[in-house]
């Protein structure tokens, strides 16, 4: 499980036009590089999927180039082994000459080598404007452009209602909403507050009828924002705020060692070089 709260707001002139917060929820063995610029290329940042067979896909990163793509997966009760593995689409996003809406159309239409997932992207340009789409290929839909406005993504849909998700979002909005007021550094604590948040979001219906037999032995801990069990839960909280003059602040707070009580705070700051 893993969600996702932005705020898309391309035309800001006085605060951020891109705000991020993210949880990335997975087994506390799988092992995973925590976020850097790449050796080979250093322009990209993002954590590292390190599972064998995985090795150097990413569940969210960014490049000074102006490029961010963010994914989760669909919750589905069974999943096939054999299907390609999904994080190789954002980090494949990151490294090619390609717009969103045009990767997001090829993508599409191999949607069926995957497994259930939700892709996001985003270009950030200083002169031509920003840019998002979105594609999940269990929706039944083509892959769209995104209005501006604040949106909410987690293992289902964008936008799915799950009372986590509703949940979220209203303590997302309620942060950002102060953005303004409150000093950068502020900001950013707030957001993990934000994605920290323990309480339990029950009922959880249609997590339940999703997941099916295999998420009900977790579906307490699956329904609140920050997800503990003692084998798998939130590894990583992301913040990403891109101001309008194209300063980006990328903060990662990451497990250690499988240890819920070891974390790393890392923080990275650039300027778009577009």
């Amino acid at each position: 499980m893993c969600i996702i709260f932005f705020q898309f707001k391309p035309h800001a002139f006085s605060d951020y036009r891109f705000i991020l917060a993210a949880n990335r929820d997975e087994y506390y063995s799988r092992p995973t590089e925590p976020a850097n610029f790449w050796g080979n290329n250093c322009d990209i940042l993002s954590g590292l999927d390190m599972e064998k067979g995985r090795e150097g896909g990413t569940w969210l990163g960014i490049s000074k180039k102006g490029k961010f793509a963010a994914l989760t997966n669909y919750l589905q009760p069974v999943i096939s082994l054999n299907a390609q593995g999904r994080g190789h689409l954002v980090a494949d996003f990151l490294t090619e000459e390609v717009e969103g809406l045009t990767y997001l159309n090829k993508v599409s239409s191999e949607g069926h080598l995957y497994n259930g997932f939700n892709l996001i992207t985003a270009e950030f340009n200083n002169t031509k404007g920003d840019t998002m789409c979105y594609y999940g290929n269990k929706s039944g839909q083509e892959p769209k452009t995104l209005e501006p406005g604040i949106y909410g993504l987690s293992n289902s849909l964008l936008e799915t209602p799950w009372k986590k998700l509703v949940h979220g979002k209203k303590l997302f909005t309620d942060t950002i909403k102060q953005s303004n007021e409150l000093s950068q550094e502020n900001l950013v604590q707030e957001l993990i507050n934000v994605l920290n948040n323990e309480e339990f979001q029950l009922p959880a219906p249609d997590i339940e009828e999703q997941g099916q037999d295999f998420i009900r032995p977790i579906l307490k801990e699956i329904s609140a924002l920050f997800v503990r069990t003692s084998f798998y839960g939130t590894r990583t909280n992301t913040v990403i705020l891109v101001d309008a003059k194209g300063h980006v602040t990328f903060t990662e707070r990451t497990m250690l060692n499988c240890d819920v009580n070891q974390w790393k705070v890392s923080s990275f700051q650039f300027e778009l070089e577009i």
